[in-house]
C-alpha cells in the first residue's frame, strides 16, 4: 500500500509536463540532474545552521550588543503562585475581570494584587531587546552572505535579464555546482528557522511566518526535483534583496539609532515594493504562468507551482501593509517598535516600574485591606505618603 501511494506521488503525469518521464532527468549526455536524494544533506546542514547560530549569537553577537549599549535586563519574576499560575498557562495570559475577581478569592489577594501579578509574568516571557538584536543580527549575516552568493551565482546567466530562458531546453537543464550549494543553503536556513520556532520571538505574524517558511521549502524542493531550478534561484535573489535591509534597519532600531533607522527602512520599503510587489508577480510569476505553456500543455505541477507563488504574493501583500502603517509612522509620528511584535496593553512600562518600588519590601511585611485603601497599592508605600505616579496606582 505503501509502495502504491509512493507510486501515484511520484506519477511522471503529475509532476512533468505531458511526454516527459522521470527518465529523462537521469544523468546522461555529460548533463547532471537535480535528484530528490540530494535534499536529504539540508536536514544535517539545518542542525549545523543551528550549532553555528547558538556560538554566533553567544560570542559575536552578544558583544556586538554591549558595544551598542545594549543590556540583558532580567525582569522582576512574579511569586510563585499555583492558583494564578495555572490559569496562566492553561486559559489565558490576559484575564477578564469577572475571572481576576474569581482569582483573586481563590488566592488570597487582592484584585490588584492579581492583576500586578499578571503583568509581572506577562512582562517575565517577554522577549528582551537583547534577545532581539542577536536573533536579527544571525538573519542579518546569512541574509548577506545568501544574497552575495546569489549574485555571484546569477551574474553571468542569460536567465538573470531575459526570464524566458529559464524555459530554453527544458527540463535538459544540467545543474551547476553553484546552483546545487545555493539551493542546499537557502533550504537548511529555512529548515533551521523551522525547527527554532520555538524559541524564536513570537511575533503577532507567527502564523504568517510558519505558512511563509513552509511554502518557501515546498516550492525550493518541487523546483529542485522537476528541475525548476533557473526560476527557483531568481525567487529566492529576489527574497534575500529586502531581507537584508530589513535586519539592519530592526539592529539600529535595537541601538536607538533613530535617524539610521529611519532611513534604512525606508530604503528597504521601497526595494521590498519593487522586488516583491513588482518583479515577484510581474517578471517571476509571469515567468512560471505564460512561458511554460508555450512549450508544453499545463500540468498538475504548474498549477501547485504556481499556486505556491500566488501564496508568497499574498503574504507579501500582508506584510507591505504593516511596511506601509510603519512608513506612515515615520511621516506622522513615532515608530517605538516593530509592528509585527508582541505588545502589552498600555501601562505596562508602568507596572515595570511598580515592580522595582515593591523590591524595597522585606519578608514578613504585611499589608492589609485598608492599607491598600488609604495608602498607594502601586508603591505599596505608608499611607503618608504620596504616590509619584498615577499610572502605577
Amino acid at each position: 500500500m505503501l509502495d502504491a501511494l509512493c507510486q501515484w506521488f511520484w506519477s511522471d503525469r503529475l509532476w512533468l509536463p505531458g511526454g516527459l518521464s522521470w527518465a529523462d532527468l537521469e544523468d546522461k549526455e555529460g548533463r547532471v540532474y537535480a535528484k530528490p536524494s540530494h535534499l536529504y544533506i539540508t536536514v544535517p546542514f539545518a542542525f549545523c545552521f543551528l550549532l553555528i547560530r547558538y556560538a554566533f549569537e553567544k560570542w559575536i553577537a552578544t558583544p556586538l550588543a554591549a558595544s551598542a549599549g545594549i543590556k540583558q535586563i532580567v525582569p522582576m519574576r512574579a511569586e510563585d503562585n499555583p492558583v494564578l499560575q495555572h490559569y496562566y498557562t492553561t486559559k489565558s495570559r490576559n484575564p477578564a475581570q469577572n475571572d481576576i475577581n474569581g482569582l483573586s478569592k481563590k488566592s488570597s489577594l487582592s484584585v490588584r494584587q492579581v492583576e500586578r501579578w499578571f503583568r509581572r509574568r506577562r512582562t517575565q516571557d517577554r522577549p528582551g531587546v537583547l534577545k532581539k538584536f542577536r536573533e536579527a543580527s544571525w538573519r542579518l549575516v546569512f541574509y548577506i552572505c545568501a544574497f552575495i552568493g546569489g549574485i555571484f551565482a546569477l551574474y553571468d546567466k542569460v536567465w538573470l535579464f531575459d526570464t524566458k530562458e529559464v524555459w530554453t531546453g527544458f527540463p535538459k537543464q544540467s545543474m551547476l555546482d553553484s546552483q546545487y550549494w545555493y539551493y542546499v543553503l537557502e533550504m537548511s536556513f529555512y529548515g533551521c528557522l523551522l525547527f527554532s520556532v520555538a524559541f524564536d520571538v513570537k511575533r503577532k505574524d507567527f502564523k504568517e511566518q510558519i505558512i511563509h517558511h513552509l511554502a518557501t521549502l515546498m516550492l525550493l524542493s518541487f523546483s529542485w526535483c522537476v528541475n525548476y531550478i533557473r526560476i527557483g534561484t531568481l525567487v529566492m535573489l529576489v527574497h534575500d534583496a529586502s531581507d537584508v535591509l530589513l535586519e539592519s534597519a530592526k539592529l539600529f532600531n535595537y541601538a536607538k539609532w533613530e535617524k539610521t533607522c529611519k532611513t534604512i527602512f525606508v530604503v528597504f520599503a521601497i526595494v521590498f515594493m519593487v522586488t516583491r510587489l513588482i518583479i515577484f508577480p510581474f517578471w517571476l510569476i509571469h515567468c512560471t504562468w505564460v512561458y511554460p505553456v508555450l512549450y508544453y500543455p499545463p500540468f498538475f505541477g504548474y498549477y501547485f507551482f504556481n499556486g505556491m507563488l500566488m501564496v508568497l504574493l499574498c503574504l507579501h501583500m500582508f506584510w507591505a501593509f504593516l511596511i506601509v502603517r510603519m512608513v506612515k509612522k515615520f511621516m506622522f509620528g513615532t515608530l517605538t517598535r516593530d509592528e509585527r511584535s508582541d505588545h502589552e496593553e498600555e501601562g505596562e512600562d508602568s507596572s515595570q516600574s511598580e515592580d522595582d518600588s515593591t523590591q524595597k519590601l522585606t519578608n514578613g511585611q504585611a499589608h492589609s485591606e485598608k492599607d491598600d485603601k488609604n495608602g498607594c497599592l502601586g508603591c505599596l508605600a505608608p499611607p503618608e505618603n504620596l504616590c509619584w505616579s498615577k499610572t502605577v496606582c
